[in-house]
């Protein structure tokens, strides 16, 4: 017959918590283990919108996501555009919203991004690597700029590490 030890309170203190952490290890042994962020609704869209609108004779996809025969951000693209109309008027240098866009590169309040590999592009839209300078520190975002509404529009998502969280509306500054 097995004799029975009566437990101190500390180890029926130990016992007890041990046993309540049980889910707490159950439910951490389920998940991915993963703590990138999840596709937004908003990638899915872009994808979507970029797999509609078919590539133009200039640029086309070689498979493996680079645009054959572009070099350059698009001619439709190019131009001042403004989150809000007083990014197209400020005389004061204040213009926080404001974003020019040349051949090779975007112009930001304070920051410059150049581009880089282009994946894809059509007359309207392209979508490429961009290299980030300013406030003294640099990145790389992958991002999306798609003119709409007859060249007054554009829209701009980022995609990768510190994206903006959803896309952004400009309008074409006179």
């Amino acid at each position: 017959m097995p004799v029975s030890v009566p437990a101190s309170k500390p180890a029926v203190a130990l016992r007890s918590a041990f046993i309540l952490s049980l889910p707490l290890f159950a439910l951490a042994a389920c998940s991915s283990g993963s703590d990138a962020p999840q596709p937004s609704a908003s990638a899915t869209e872009t994808e979507e919108v970029m797999q509609e609108a078919p590539a133009s004779a200039e640029a086309t996809d070689t498979g493996d996501g680079a645009a054959v025969g572009m070099s350059e951000i698009p001619e439709a693209i190019r131009g001042r555009w403004g989150l809000v109309a007083a990014d197209c008027t400020s005389t004061r240098g204040d213009a926080k919203g404001l974003l020019e866009v040349s051949a090779d590169q975007l112009k930001f309040y304070e920051s410059v991004a150049k581009l880089g590999e282009i994946k894809e592009a059509g007359e309207s839209r392209i979508r490429g690597t961009f290299d980030y300078t300013g406030e003294g520190q640099s990145w790389t975002q992958d991002v999306v700029l798609d003119v709409q509404d007859d060249g007054k529009t554009m829209i701009r998502r980022d995609y990768g590490k510190d994206a903006m969280p959803g896309p952004l509306t400009y309008t074409r500054c006179a």
